[in-house]
């Protein structure tokens, strides 16, 4: 049988050559209010499907651009046990804008366990892969999350939603942690900021609106490269739920109790 990883690698370094090859070529339409979409998208998820789908064709595949035999629809009761979790382009409005900050997420978990995962910038050559309870890499090269403890210390990204009122939560949070950090970015891309916490780039993220197909890939790397990652109050820390993937993410677990504490409802 093929490795998950060597599999998973594979798919997104293709779908990223998918992306290079539509690039000034794709027409754009949109899903919903400031939420595009491009025959780029569709095209990578294509072919990341059918390179995963070959290989292990008893498996299911929840993508963002959603086919009809896909597993995106099913209940977690009727998908098959191990399903993989794809983002064929996270960061659309970036590449449709010549903005370079884009990637392939593809990611294979058991319910909500996360086996294995990879995040691909086609434009920087940077391919992230993470094996649970193997560490994570940046192109061959273990990488591990940077020591920030104080939010005055931390460099974090916000994530914000197509549509954002003035009078909504994700507003509210960025301004509850606003005054409080060394600086606040905003890429454009979930995957990468996960992916820039687990290599030290970043030092915290949040998100309260996602899909598992965004963070899926993005969470075990922030995870095998020794990040915190909990939820906003309530529970102890633990895995993400994939089919509702809320969470805090932070280089050290005081800085995400730091964070927890500034969002607090």
């Amino acid at each position: 049988m093929q490795d998950y990883l060597e599999v998973c690698e594979a798919a997104a370094r293709a779908g990223g050559r998918v992306l290079g090859e539509w690039l000034g070529k794709f027409g754009v339409t949109h899903k919903g209010q400031r939420d595009l979409v491009t025959e780029a998208d569709f095209a990578a998820q294509q072919e990341i499907r059918r390179l995963v789908l070959d290989a292990f064709p008893e498996h299911g595949f929840i993508g963002e651009e959603s086919m009809p035999d896909d597993a995106a629809g099913k209940s977690a009761m009727t998908r098959p046990e191990l399903c993989w979790h794809v983002d064929p382009l996270d960061g659309t409005t970036n590449y449709v804008h010549g903005f370079p900050a884009y990637c392939v997420s593809v990611a294979l978990a058991r319910g909500d366990e996360l086996l294995v995962g990879t995040v691909y910038d086609p434009v920087q050559r940077e391919c992230f892969t993470a094996r649970a309870g193997g560490g994570a890499f940046l192109n061959g090269h273990r990488i591990t999350v940077a020591g920030a403890r104080d939010p005055i210390d931390a460099l974090v990204a916000v994530s914000f939603p197509p549509h954002v009122a003035v009078e909504s939560r994700a507003v509210r949070d960025f301004l509850s942690i606003l005054p409080h950090v060394h600086s606040v970015r905003r890429t454009g891309s979930t995957a990468i900021n996960l992916a820039y916490l687990a290599c030290g780039r970043l030092d915290a993220f949040w998100v309260r609106r996602i899909a598992s197909w965004d963070v899926a890939a993005g969470l075990l790397l922030v995870a095998e490269a020794g990040g915190a990652i909990g939820p906003f109050a309530g529970s102890a820390p633990g895995p993400v739920k994939l089919d509702d993937p809320v969470f805090i993410a932070a280089c050290t677990p005081d800085l995400c109790d730091r964070l927890r504490e500034l969002m607090a409802d």
